[in-house]
């Protein structure tokens, strides 16, 4: 199918699908006209793609544990589950960091006397 018939069936734009293919997650096949073709096994790679992205994996990311569902499969080999999993502890790690920043300026600001400049 066409780039438009398959953001359709996908739901995913466009623009999307040709950035997919700039990145190199998706290679749709070529027709004599040089149109894109996209093939069933494509669209599913694509819903996998979507699906990575909005749980907020970055594309360098999505990139490396792509392999994990090759053949259709529709469970992450151990390798990618792996990285996922270390890539969802620095979040955690990143998140409480900016939960102490945020209490520690609440502090702050919640201070009666911030020290200021002095007139003499």
């Amino acid at each position: 199918m066409r780039i438009g018939e398959a953001s359709s069936a996908s739901g995913v734009s466009r623009r999307a699908l040709r950035l997919y293919e700039d990145e190199g997650l998706i290679v749709p096949g070529r027709c004599s006209n040089g149109y894109r073709d996209y093939c069933r096994s494509t669209l599913d790679r694509v819903l996998v793609i979507r699906s990575l992205l909005e749980a907020g994996l970055p594309v360098r990311l999505v990139r490396e544990v792509l392999p994990g569902f090759a053949d259709g499969r529709t469970r992450l080999d151990p390798r990618a589950r792996d990285q996922i999993a270390a890539y969802r502890d620095r979040l955690t790690r990143r998140i409480d960091r900016l939960e102490r920043q945020q209490a520690s300026l609440g502090e702050f600001l919640a201070r009666e006397h911030v020290a200021g400049p002095t007139t003499a």
